[in-house]
């Protein structure tokens, strides 16, 4: 008698061929790597299919998602492509399509924001003074715009504008019951002072004299009335302001100004409120000599500085950074300004600083710079990339020629353009000559001196 044959058990629309699953007959570490991938795109298939709801909320073709296909095997990875792209309709798929377009529209704004080289991505931006949190004085908001809008810029202007900001705050400060004007005071400028900092990063000069004036509120007398202990800070900052500031500007006039000869040619860039004081105090004194301003844009700040120059009578040259390579060989003396100068010797500046030193030193033409020691960090920075702030986009000052409109002038970010204006760069120390301050001339090598030649820190 002959045996009975073998069953086999298929799906209720088995396969096509003939032949059980693969799965059903091997387990997977029997099956060959060609057979494992099929048994993983035949999985992908059923769950694309199972994923895809119809018209009325069912699988396509009225079948279970996880039957194969009428007319034999598992679907091929195209079938179920086609049955995951199938239209649909209904209030869920609409709504589902609305979020998708927001999502859609959010990110192709984020990458436009994102846009950019994303080395120089964390450099201060300009940007408006937006509601800020905390009792803010009107006289702080105002400075604050004027910052962050660049109508106050330089170093020694912004300290100025600062301190006389908080001489206001001070004076209408009112000490709150049961506090003491030393320890409150200080907790209510706070909030002040961030508020500038939003507008705009803080400058070397600002963290020092606020720093000061943190120290004269911490150690005014308790036992002051309080109109009395408010007047007196307010002198103290009066006196900062004349000591480090305008009494120094006028030691280094005296000091620079007796470096400059009869027929030299002082080479300046940008625009420097001590190199101008230099310049005029020299004039003033009888010596003949003529200045070339390079510039460079956006900021072009050397307008301002001609235009003082020409006008006390000074024979003066106007050229832009890239024809600085043209003039130099005529120049006796560079003469520039700082933002900042650190422990290191180097000199933080407006950005083309350090590319007019390291031309003088090539053309063995001195660089002597002009900083107040109210503007030394005892930092040590070694480039311009780890800190550094950006200019405004387009000039803020009247551009040349007059008889062309104002927009066909200036450049402005587009959809394949990204404008780029690091406002500051660093000088390295080997590129100076010397510093003039008002504790006299150091070489750059010595700047860490200074505080030692204050007899103080600061």
């Amino acid at each position: 008698m002959a045996p009975a044959p073998l069953l086999e058990v298929h799906p209720p629309n088995g396969p096509s061929n003939g032949e059980a699953p693969a799965d059903q007959q091997k387990s997977q570490k029997q099956m060959t790597k060609q057979e494992r991938r099929e048994l993983q795109e035949r999985q992908r298939a059923a769950k694309a299919a199972k994923t895809a709801p119809g018209a009325n909320g069912k699988p396509q073709g009225g079948k279970p998602a996880n039957q194969p296909a009428a007319g034999g095997g598992a679907p091929s990875r195209k079938t179920a492509d086609a049955a995951s792209k199938l239209p649909s309709t209904g209030p869920a798929k609409t709504i589902e399509k609305a979020k998708a377009g927001q999502s859609s529209a959010a990110d192709q704004l984020a990458k436009n924001q994102a846009r950019g080289l994303l080395i120089f991505s964390h450099f201060g931006l300009p940007k408006p003074v937006s509601s800020a949190k905390g009792d803010i004085h009107p006289v702080i908001a105002r400075t604050a715009l004027q910052f962050s809008s660049f109508k106050i810029t330089g170093a020694n202007a912004r300290c100025i504008a600062t301190l006389t900001a908080f001489k206001t705050v001070i004076q209408d400060y009112v000490t709150p019951p049961n506090n003491t004007l030393s320890r409150h005071l200080m907790t209510y400028l706070s909030p002040q002072i961030s508020h500038l900092v939003a507008a705009r990063p803080m400058s070397v000069t600002m963290g020092n004299a606020i720093r000061q004036v943190k120290l004269d509120i911490s150690g005014s007398d308790i036992d002051l009335p309080e109109q009395d202990a408010k007047d007196a800070l307010c002198r103290k900052i009066d006196t900062y302001i004349r000591e480090r500031i305008i009494i120094a500007d006028q030691v280094i006039q005296e000091t620079a100004g007796n470096k400059i000869k009869d027929d030299d040619v002082i080479l300046t860039y940008a625009r420097s409120s001590v190199v101008e004081k230099v310049l005029l105090e020299a004039h003033a004194s009888g010596r003949k000599f003529s200045v070339i301003v390079v510039d460079s844009r956006p900021m072009l700040e050397g307008k301002r500085l001609l235009a003082m120059l020409s006008e006390a009578g000074i024979a003066c040259t106007y050229v832009l950074l890239p024809a600085l390579g043209s003039v130099i060989g005529e120049v006796s003396t560079v003469l520039v300004g700082a933002h900042s100068i650190h422990t290191n010797g180097a000199v933080y500046s407006r950005a083309g600083t350090a590319l007019v030193a390291m031309m003088a030193k090539r053309h063995s033409v001195p660089v002597v710079v002009c900083c107040e020691t109210y503007k030394f960090s005892e930092t040590i920075q070694l480039d311009s990339f780890t800190k550094n702030e950006l200019a405004p986009l387009g000039d803020l000052f009247s551009s040349f020629p007059n008889n062309k409109p104002r927009e066909s002038l200036t450049l402005e970010n587009k959809p394949n353009l990204e404008i780029l204006n690091p406002l500051y760069d660093l000088t390295p120390p080997t590129c100076i000559t010397a510093v003039v301050t008002e504790v006299g001339v150091i070489p750059p090598n010595s700047i860490s001196s200074i505080p030692v030649a204050l007899g103080r820190l600061l």
